[in-house]
């Protein structure tokens, strides 16, 4: 029976040039695991013998994970080892030919760059294409680039799924949306990354947008306002405003308006926990975002089902201060939300005071930012973004991660409604990584937005009133 490529969403190419450490079968391990769909072994300069004996190892993992195994270019090493296909380029054997050798249910997979190319290819028995490169790589600087008005030719040309080739990487891979590619194939956005299981999953998220035609899907995990400035509400309006699918789970329910919070009633942790598996196991979310958990057996019920389903992105928003400076959280729940939640997360979004218990340190500057980023990233190996909102002489934020500052600056609107400002500006980041922008731009044009929101200078209520979400759609 022919073997059919289901999934090429992420399609790996093995490349040990690229490998970090001596644990390579470990790393193409770790991919696989979280969501590599096909995988390729490429060798090059090696004696046959030895690419027979890496083709028989890496085939083992493939039939663990159940994922289709294709050898690049060597025909000879994919009959021998009875992998599932082979892959060849326009330099190797011809598609009919190579057919011929590998049979008729084997996978056979052909790079092309012209649409004449890929008609012929498909003419002659390729199961699957593979364009480009698509942008620069460093693996094959000889090879030249395909526009995106040729790859999306050929994906209307061909009745063959087709698999974008070269330097694909986790900020370009949303523009190839609309050509009509079905996948990605890449080597250094996951084998030259430092944590490999997130960069697969981000890749493999990011891959399923970036075919698909669904609207982007964000879910909160947070309490209710009722007056409607904060919390979930806060967040669905803004997901609404960028486009998104917004859903809910609800940790609490609070009595509070603009002059102030009247009541507190926290969720059961067994009734979240339900929530949240109700909305991943019918429509699973593009990003998550966290706001208010207030206690620590409800943090550390989010956090158990997070490390379940592995959503690809998270936002924390650590609520555990007022405006005012007061704590908001019991130091158990404080400890739980720094050792099992945040960690997690691909974003946290600390205001200055959080910044400070997270930190153990006063912040008073720019200078202390930095210093404090530096503490929290000794526990937390994320994207740290410490809002400077609350600065004397700037109201900049600060994006730290893997030891380099990057420095927002912020327009101070005077402005005394500013409730949510927080919700909003975590919920915003969240929605622009589920429709696939970097953290960097997602974090820019996020600030973009809160900007605008506090300029339209809605004024409703008695204290600190809200922000207007709508702002855009009442031009």
């Amino acid at each position: 029976m022919k073997i059919k490529p289901r999934d090429l969403s992420l399609y790996l190419v093995t490349d040990r040039s690229w490998s970090q450490g001596d644990n390579f079968v470990g790393q193409v391990e770790a991919a696989l695991q979280n969501g590599v769909s096909i995988l390729q072994l490429r060798e090059k300069l090696v004696e046959q013998e030895l690419f027979v004996a890496r083709a028989q190892e890496l085939k083992g993992l493939s039939i663990q994970y159940q994922v289709p195994y294709i050898i690049n270019d060597d025909v000879e090493v994919a009959v021998q080892v009875d992998a599932d296909g082979v892959h060849i380029g326009q330099s190797d054997r011809s598609v009919s030919v190579t057919r011929q050798m590998i049979g008729e249910d084997k996978i056979l997979g052909v790079s092309t760059q012209t649409v004449e190319e890929a008609i012929l290819a498909e003419k002659e028995g390729a199961d699957y294409l593979g364009v480009g490169a698509v942008f620069p790589t460093a693996t094959k600087s000889d090879a030249s680039e395909v526009s995106y008005e040729t790859l999306q030719a050929i994906c209307q040309a061909v009745s063959i799924p087709v698999v974008a080739i070269g330097g694909i990487s986790r900020d370009n891979v949303m523009e190839l949306k609309g050509s009509g590619v079905q996948g990605i194939a890449v080597i250094s956005a996951i084998l030259a990354q430092p944590k490999i299981d997130r960069a697969t999953r981000e890749l493999k998220e990011l891959s399923r947008k970036m075919a698909s035609k669904e609207m982007p899907k964000v879910l909160t995990i947070a309490g209710s306002d009722c007056s409607g400035g904060a919390g979930i509400q806060a967040d669905l309006k803004t997901m609404a405003a960028h486009g998104c699918y917004g859903m809910s789970a609800i940790t609490a329910l609070t009595a509070q308006n603009t002059m102030g919070v009247y009541g507190v009633v926290n969720c059961e942790p067994d009734f979240v926990e339900n929530q949240i598996d109700c909305i991943f196991q019918d429509i699973r979310p593009d990003a998550v975002k966290i706001g208010m958990v207030s206690s620590a057996e409800i943090i550390r019920s989010v956090a158990r089902k997070l490390k379940a389903y592995q959503p690809a992105f998270i936002v924390v928003d650590p609520v555990m201060v007022a405006t005012s400076g007061s704590k908001l959280l019991a130091e158990e729940a404080m400890d739980a939300l720094k050792r099992e939640l945040i960690p997690l997360a691909t974003v946290i979004t600390p205001n200055l005071y959080e910044a400070e218990l997270l930190a153990g340190m006063k912040i008073s500057s720019s200078e202390d930012m930095i210093l404090a980023a530096e503490i929290i990233e000794s526990f937390y190996s994320g994207n740290i973004l410490i809002k400077g909102g609350h600065l004397d002489d700037c109201a900049n934020d600060l994006l730290f991660v893997n030891g380099e500052a990057i420095w927002f600056e912020g327009k101070r609107v005077e402005n005394s409604n500013t409730h949510g400002t927080g919700c909003t500006l975590s919920s915003a980041i969240a929605s622009n990584l589920a429709k696939g922008f970097t953290v960097t731009e997602s974090i820019r044009n996020s600030k973009a937005y809160i900007t605008g929101a506090l300029e339209d200078m809605l004024d409703l209520g008695q204290g600190s009133g809200p922000l207007n979400h709508q702002y855009q759609t009442m031009k």
